[in-house]
């Protein structure tokens, strides 16, 4: 875990900071080409520079985001904003399913909207192959 992800751990609540240790370790285990980091002061995860899944703390608990989980046809992912991006919250350790988890970051890398280009294509999601 890189130091940046620790102190945003650390920053956390003990029962949030349980959830996102837990986050980080399957993510980590399912996703290893992709890379690691703090995008908008929290953890997010990247397959070629493109954002494929991340948390963060919100009133409603840690909120898990797929950037294309829309596309995923997962009856408990949420759909998020105007694009393809769904979520899901967690408010303890015990709602993490982990072979729910393990199946949405295995489509994550399958299905994904180019949301690196957004801003080059003003706007408008191709999905990639």
């Amino acid at each position: 875990m890189n130091s940046d992800i620790k102190v945003y751990h650390r920053a956390q609540t003990q029962e949030d900071q349980a959830i996102c240790d837990c986050l980080f370790e399957i993510i980590e285990a399912n996703l290893p080409k992709a890379e690691s980091k703090i995008w908008h002061r929290h953890p997010v995860w990247f397959l070629d520079g493109n954002p494929i899944v991340g948390y963060s703390k919100l009133k409603g608990g840690i909120r898990l985001l797929f950037w294309s989980g829309q596309s995923f046809d997962e009856l408990k992912l949420t759909p998020e904003g105007k694009f393809k991006a769904a979520e899901i919250r967690y408010n303890s350790l015990e709602e993490i399913n982990h072979e729910d988890l393990k199946r949405w970051l295995e489509k994550s890398q399958k299905i994904q909207w180019d949301y690196k280009n957004i801003v080059k294509r003003k706007g408008r999601l191709e999905r990639l192959l």
